[in-house]
């Protein structure tokens, strides 16, 4: 049997335009934000409004899994 995930994994970059873009590893979400803060609540809101209803288990999540945020940056150089 096939272990249940317990976290989802979000990737949040710069948006092309302005703000920022959050998008999930193993779901079907996106979102975005003008600022850090709203990316991620907007993701939080998201994930819960995606996952609403669903089997937890047929996606391959354990119960109340934790969301875990990576952020991408460009380096800057001196």
């Amino acid at each position: 049997m096939k272990s249940l995930q317990h976290t989802i994994k979000a990737i949040v970059r710069r948006g092309e335009e302005s703000g920022y873009v959050a998008e999930c590893v193993e779901i079907a979400v996106v979102t975005q934000g003008q600022t850090l803060d709203e990316v991620t609540r907007n993701l939080q809101e998201a994930v819960a409004l995606h996952l609403e209803g669903e089997d937890l288990s047929a996606l391959g999540l354990a119960a109340n899994p934790t969301l875990v945020v990576t952020m991408e940056v460009e380096p800057r150089y001196a």
